[in-house]
């Protein structure tokens, strides 16, 4: 069985998930189950789907987490994208936010091509 908290890329989506829940805490108030729901779900997908797949018995099944990590990554990345465009989060935010989901996303995809 894998130790999910020795991952690099589970230690960074659980710091982008922190960072996340705390930008988001300032979004207006009627988005609380819209976006800003939303864009936490998609951001403690990231490593609770990385910790999921270390228990399973497989390579593969490993790499079938990662990919549902991935896709997290994605649907976050455009939610930043809307919440930037909404104006709910300052550019100086999004580019630190965006920054560290694109290097989730790379980190993945490098770690699924391992296995």
């Amino acid at each position: 069985m894998r130790d999910y908290k020795k991952y690099d890329i589970w230690k960074l989506g659980h710091q982008v998930t922190l960072d996340m829940h705390k930008l988001s805490q300032d979004f207006p108030k009627e988005e609380i189950y819209g976006i800003t729901s939303q864009m936490r779900r998609c951001a403690y997908s990231i490593p609770s789907n990385i910790a999921e797949g270390c228990v399973r018995e497989s390579d593969a099944e490993f790499r079938r987490f990662l990919i549902i990590s991935q896709g997290s990554a994605s649907e976050l990345e455009y939610f930043t994208i809307l919440a930037k465009d909404l104006g709910y989060i300052k550019q100086s935010a999004f580019s630190s936010l965006n920054n560290n989901v694109n290097r989730v996303k790379r980190s993945l995809n490098n770690l699924i091509k391992q296995l």
